[in-house]
């Protein structure tokens, strides 16, 4: 991001802004390569078409050699300087947390985030601030709120913004006391006439909303946005949890200041403890185009989504929402919140989406959480990301999964391209693929299975699974086969994406989609994890994957 000054250079800016000047990295540091492979033990054609696009943020000479030059090694804080992404969300320095309050306003995207303005790490949480004209080049703006008062002196923390039809505008927030216990309170622009809306103030009968009776002092936040139902009442939820049962409360207001609680809360799931930065939204049965959170009747479905910082994991559910009695009723109680589908298979939580009302879509951001150590992160001088806006449509075809795609504007990014077409991997194969030393890519990589040799196959291995595997250098019958980024030329450091396919015992498939970090680096990185789940292929689909790299 950038910051500018006075923000009326913002107001007049070209729509693509270039982000912050990353200093750049140490040659070591950059030159790495991608690999195609398929590294497993029967002859199984694939044929592999991939469309290469190198993105306009910095792109460094080719050079298909590996000069002398890329063996001398950086210092470590070098290294960790250029860790810094391209072009994910980030504010120029610091912590940041959950996304929070996204909204639309005069022509700018504005998004809040937790953030520490003082260090990269948990602490003084408030809420930055920053905007976009593309969802991609943002302008980071002044704090908004800041703990200053007795009911949030320990955190500003998450929330979300409403912006009513006669343009009035209010965010809603969990405040910590000295003790950690939750209120809720209320702040507003000073004037909606900004199109930045710089300056916010606090409500002065802060809190509106204490701890109800019953709920732990600590397990009480995250207020939505507000939304009016088919019977004219205004309704806002929050999480929360009864012992062990996770729950979303109900409220209604008439006043957007009062508020009053349901006696039965929207849903519960025992045994999933703790829902927090509650997400609840319309999607079509017809098309993708998103729906606001008004839309109810036929042809939509309503998804909840929760979160919680003991598993650092987004659940969701689709269901039918009974606006009149103000409860939603799983499609399939098997596939529950919390215990059925998860938004994301890697690090991805608190995620929380926005309403686009220009180009009608819906766009989530997630927190993704640093791997390494807060002295690392001190000496950085920043500390985590937010994964690149993601638009949010149901699964038509299956009816039970939501499908999640970076939004079109990270295609204005785009630079330069290679196409490789029909490239034929046998067992063992691993094909370096030249890009040069490009370190921000754009990957859409198609294969194309062997179905004789798929169908004839007796080999059973429907126990496999990512996160339990050995990652890539795990070899069946049918995988793994993927694109292996941010390699070293000996792929003593790489990244492998890939699929992985396996038999049932009664002849049916099952596709694996995982990400193997076990690799990834031989520096400071604790993380030896492989990532992913199974994914549903329905007939006639190709296996296609899609990678942003984003690195300066």
């Amino acid at each position: 991001m950038k910051t500018t000054e006075p923000f009326s250079h913002v107001e007049h800016a070209h729509t693509h802004n270039p982000l912050l000047n990353h200093p750049e990295p140490p040659a070591a540091a950059v030159r790495k390569r991608l690999f195609i492979g398929a590294p497993f033990s029967i002859t199984l054609l694939f044929i592999l078409s991939i469309l290469l696009v190198i993105l306009n943020q910095q792109v460094l000479a080719t050079n298909s050699a590996f000069p002398e030059k890329y063996s001398q090694k950086p210092s470590q804080a070098d290294r960790l300087k250029s860790q810094r992404t391209a072009f994910h969300f980030q504010p120029a320095k610091n912590f940041i947390y959950d996304p929070n309050g996204p909204l639309f306003h005069m022509g700018w995207y504005h998004l809040f985030y937790q953030h520490n303005p003082y260090a990269p790490v948990w602490g003084n949480m408030s809420w930055g601030h920053s905007v976009s004209k593309d969802l991609i080049n943002w302008f980071e703006l002044p704090v908004a709120l800041g703990p200053s008062e007795w009911y949030d002196i320990e955190g500003v923390l998450s929330g979300s913004t409403t912006v009513l039809p006669n343009g009035e505008i209010f965010a809603l927030y969990t405040g910590n006391t000295n003790n950690f216990s939750q209120f809720q309170c209320k702040a507003m622009p000073v004037n909606i006439s900004d199109p930045l809306l710089v300056e916010w103030v606090k409500y002065d009968g802060n809190p509106i909303l204490y701890t109800p009776p019953g709920i732990g002092l600590k397990d009480y936040r995250d207020p939505s946005t507000v939304w009016k139902g088919p019977d004219g009442k205004h309704r806002m939820i929050m999480g929360s949890k009864r012992n062990k049962t996770g729950l979303v409360f109900v409220y209604h207001t008439d006043d957007f200041t009062n508020y009053k609680l349901l006696d039965e809360p929207l849903h519960s799931v025992p045994n999933t403890d703790m829902w927090e930065c509650v997400d609840f939204y319309p999607v079509s049965l017809t098309n993708d185009s998103a729906l606001d959170m008004a839309a109810y009747g036929p042809g939509i479905k309503h998804v909840i989504k929760e979160s919680w910082e003991g598993h650092r994991k987004d659940w969701y559910s689709i269901g039918t929402y009974d606006a009149i009695n103000d409860k939603w009723t799983p499609d399939n109680p098997e596939l529950d919140v919390g215990i059925g589908y998860r938004c994301d298979y890697g690090r991805f939580f608190a995620s929380k989406s926005l309403y686009d009302p220009l180009k009608k879509r819906r766009v989530t951001w997630g927190y993704v959480a640093e791997s390494d150590k807060h002295n690392q992160d001190r000496t950085r001088g920043w500390a985590t990301i937010f994964n690149v806006g993601r638009t949010v449509v149901l699964d038509r075809k299956t009816g039970t999964h939501l499908l999640h795609w970076p939004v079109e504007e990270i295609e204005s990014l785009r630079y330069n391209g290679k196409k490789f077409k029909e490239i034929e991997l046998e067992p063992g194969t691993i094909i370096p693929l030249d890009i040069g030393t490009a370190t921000q890519l754009d990957i859409v990589a198609t294969f194309v299975v062997d179905q004789d040799a798929l169908n004839t196959t007796s080999e059973t291995s429907y126990e496999h699974g990512c996160t339990k595997s050995a990652g890539a250098a795990e070899r069946g019958h049918f995988g793994p086969f993927g694109v292996a980024v941010l390699a070293d030329e000996t792929l003593t450091e790489s990244t492998p994406v890939y699929f992985y396919i396996a038999k049932t015992a009664h002849g049916g498939v099952v596709t694996h989609f995982c990400t193997d970090k076990l690799r990834s680096s031989q520096d400071f990185d604790e993380e030896r994890v492989v990532y992913g789940s199974t994914v549903p292929v329905v007939d006639g689909e190709e296996l296609t994957m899609r990678i942003l790299v984003s690195k300066v």
